[in-house]
């Protein structure tokens, strides 16, 4: 499964989201609204940017929306 580390106003966010669901793709959301997950971020991916997506299983990490709709196209 996915991690997705969004804010829900961030346009940029939506459409990776959009993406996700429209695939049927399951993934666990994480608002940075909260503190807690705002540190969480930052402690793995080194900044305060999103979307942020981690998969696990590949052990693969990254920024930018148009970077993670086309991971995800291989992926998915």
């Amino acid at each position: 499964m996915f991690d997705l580390y969004i804010l829900e106003t961030c346009p940029y966010c939506k459409k990776v989201m959009s993406f996700l669901e429209e695939k049927g793709v399951k993934y666990n959301k994480i608002d940075i609204a909260e503190k807690k997950a705002e540190d969480a971020l930052i402690q793995s991916g080194g900044k305060r940017q999103v979307p942020f997506l981690i998969d696990r299983e590949r052990n693969v990490q990254m920024y930018e929306s148009a970077d993670i709709i086309e991971y995800l196209k291989t992926v998915v």
